[in-house]
């Protein structure tokens, strides 16, 4: 069991005694964990920035900045800081690093005033705030097996275990249950074991998750790979050059939808050469892939860095295939598994297309938003014989299309192909299909089922 509030009251005020000043201790997050009694008549023993930290359990990050500019997080005795009006700072303060085996983990924090406390008296404070460290840090090695904790809220379903399972959480995690906090996904996860929160910095707790991550660009496709290919809609074999999208005997620059099809008389086997490798998607290796899902604590919904700048840290141990996706901010723990739908999705969306990655905000995610909701399984019916190995090409062509808003020059400019190759393609692509490329319905569900193969 760890440390109860009662722990650190008594040890704060055992400070504020032998200093014949209130204290206030603070975690290394600038949270309020406990303060001294303040029986002053003196009005000016409480500036504003002690009152916001009493009144609202944090202080302001302009304060936070202003106190870590003087080294507090490297220090290992106390810090005398002079007083900034600007930031809310009236008076002068003594900082009294709290750390245990070298690791600050909070911070205690007395008004200072002359002629101040003497130097016999602030190394037995010290003293008293390394015994602190030692609580704070038994605290942390039992916020590292709330892995359990965390996961069982993450895979039950709603109902009454979901919310036994959020109640076991929300007891473990004490008053930072119900702040701010989001949820970050970093697959694939190659590690042993979920690493200890005190590692990675904002993160309450921590748990590994099953993950059934992308097959590749189009799920039925073979995997990417610089070879040569064979042009499967042509059956010729690739030649070595390619038509230039621009300069004499060119396709124009422009054309929408209605000029893609071929003229009268066009060769419906243009020459081709190899194309630019589109943009890839995740190839799993052999077995089981997991992800690893982590709680961070926030400071503002508005400010998500800490959930960046963990996801950042874990996916740069993780392999060069990591990404990491970053569930909406939620304050308490009701919600947990809609954060993690949004997390994973971010987190597929991301390995589907790489321009959203390799760390996609659910914020940002735009039409995946609705792709990843959509239940795994088999593709469209119509779109089932584009999406075969064998018109992997093919399926490429047209959504490079669609995403080019059916524009016929810029298309064959992306694809690094000539024009009339682009409209036999795209004509092959209507007889596996069925659709009409020119009706726009048939081309959302087109573009929708290309999009949602990725993932």
């Amino acid at each position: 069991m760890g440390p109860v509030k009662g722990d650190y009251q008594e040890l704060v005020d055992e400070i504020s005694t032998l200093l014949g000043t209130p204290a206030t201790l603070e975690n290394r997050d600038f949270g309020l964990i406990a303060f001294g009694a303040h029986d002053s008549d003196d009005d000016s023993a409480m500036d504003p920035v002690r009152t916001r930290s009493i009144l609202t359990r944090k202080s302001t990050p302009a304060v936070r900045a202003w106190f870590e500019g003087f080294g507090i997080a490297r220090a290992t005795g106390p810090v005398r800081i002079p007083a900034a009006p600007d930031a809310g700072v009236f008076r002068d303060r003594i900082c009294l690093p709290v750390r245990h085996r070298g690791v600050v983990l909070g911070y205690v924090w007395l008004l200072d005033a002359e002629p101040g406390p003497s130097h016999a008296r602030l190394t037995a404070a010290m003293e008293v705030a390394a015994r602190i460290g030692e609580l704070l840090a038994d605290e942390e090695r039992a916020g590292a097996d709330l892995s359990r904790e965390l996961r069982a809220v993450l895979t039950a379903e709603r109902g009454w275990q979901y919310d036994m399972a959020v109640a076991t959480l929300r007891t473990a995690l004490g008053p930072d249950a119900e702040g701010l906090h989001t949820l970050v996904c970093v697959a694939p996860w190659t590690g042993e074991d979920a690493p200890s929160p005190r590692t990675v910095p904002g993160a309450a707790a921590l748990c590994t998750l099953p993950w059934h991550g992308p097959a590749g660009p189009y799920a039925a496709g073979p995997a990417r790979t610089g070879a040569s290919r064979r042009p499967a809609e042509t059956g010729a074999p690739a030649g070595n050059r390619t038509v230039p999208a621009s300069g004499p005997g060119a396709a124009p620059a422009s054309g929408g939808a209605g000029h893609r099809r071929p003229p009268a008389g066009a060769p419906a086997d243009p020459a081709q050469g190899p194309s630019p490798e589109p943009d890839g998607g995740y190839v799993p290796g052999p077995g089981p892939q997991r992800a690893l899902a982590v709680l961070v604590r926030l400071r503002s919904a508005d400010n998500l860095s800490p959930a960046t700048t963990a996801a950042e840290r874990l996916r740069g141990g993780a392999g060069p295939a990591a990404v990491a996706g970053i569930a909406a901010p939620r304050r308490g723990l009701g919600e947990l598994d809609l954060g993690r739908r949004e997390a994973t999705a971010a987190a597929r969306a991301a390995h589907a297309q790489p321009r959203l990655g390799p760390l996609a905000r659910w914020s940002e995610l735009g039409p995946y938003r609705l792709l990843t909701a959509l239940p795994e399984g088999e593709p469209d019916p119509a779109v089932r014989a584009l999406l075969a190995p064998a018109h992997t090409e093919l399926a490429r062509t047209a959504e490079v299309f669609l995403d080019h808003a059916g524009q016929a020059g810029r298309t064959a400019a992306a694809l690094g192909i000539h024009r009339q190759t682009l409209y036999y393609r795209l004509s092959r692509v209507e007889q596996l299909t069925g659709l009409d490329l020119d009706a726009g319905e048939d081309r959302l569900l087109l573009h929708m089922a290309l999009k949602a193969a990725r993932l």
